[in-house]
């Protein structure tokens, strides 16, 4: 009588098992490729537009209220199409001024956003310039102290160099 309780019990487990399969995730691309970056097909596009570098979670909503998609759309879901309205609108972005990340640029004047390595570069050649004039900040970043008036008496953490690993021969 034991004996089959336990088999009803395999046979409805395998069943639930097969059952719980959503139809769904056979459709879905496993990486997308949305500016440059790699996408896991699984996210929604709320979060995983937030993985390209440059795009915050306010700028990913724009895009989402914007173009009229779900936030808990998949990204693998997208068709082609729906990628290129996606990398225009970043390309254009259609949002407040004070939500961009580059606002009245020392060369231009203009107000803009930048993403992946643009953005990267932006801020090192501004780092850069800070040095070559030896503002305060540029004297901070070229000691490799904090610059934004971290205290650094207890508790700091310098940007250390790691040295060589080899320890020293002890003599007898």
């Amino acid at each position: 009588m034991a004996e089959k309780k336990q088999t009803g019990k395999s046979e409805k487990s395998e069943k639930s098992k097969s059952e719980h399969k959503p139809a769904a995730i056979e459709n879905t691309e496993f990486l997308v490729r949305i500016y440059g970056y790699d996408i896991e097909g699984s996210r929604n596009i709320y979060a995983g537009l937030t993985r390209i570098k440059g795009v915050s979670w306010s700028i990913s909503n724009a895009v989402c209220i914007k173009l009229n998609y779900s936030r808990s759309k998949k990204i693998g879901d997208l068709s082609k199409e729906d990628i290129v309205k996606i990398e225009e609108f970043l390309d254009k972005l259609d949002i407040p001024e004070f939500l961009k990340n580059r606002r009245s640029d020392r060369e231009t004047g203009e107000t803009g956003h930048f993403y992946g390595t643009d953005l990267d570069m932006k801020r090192d050649f501004d780092i850069k310039r800070m040095k070559e004039i030896k503002s305060y900040k540029g004297i901070r970043h070229a000691s490799r102290l904090p610059v934004r008036g971290q205290r650094t008496r207890s508790h700091f953490r310098a940007k250390r160099l790691t040295g060589g690993g080899v320890k020293k021969a002890v003599k007898k």
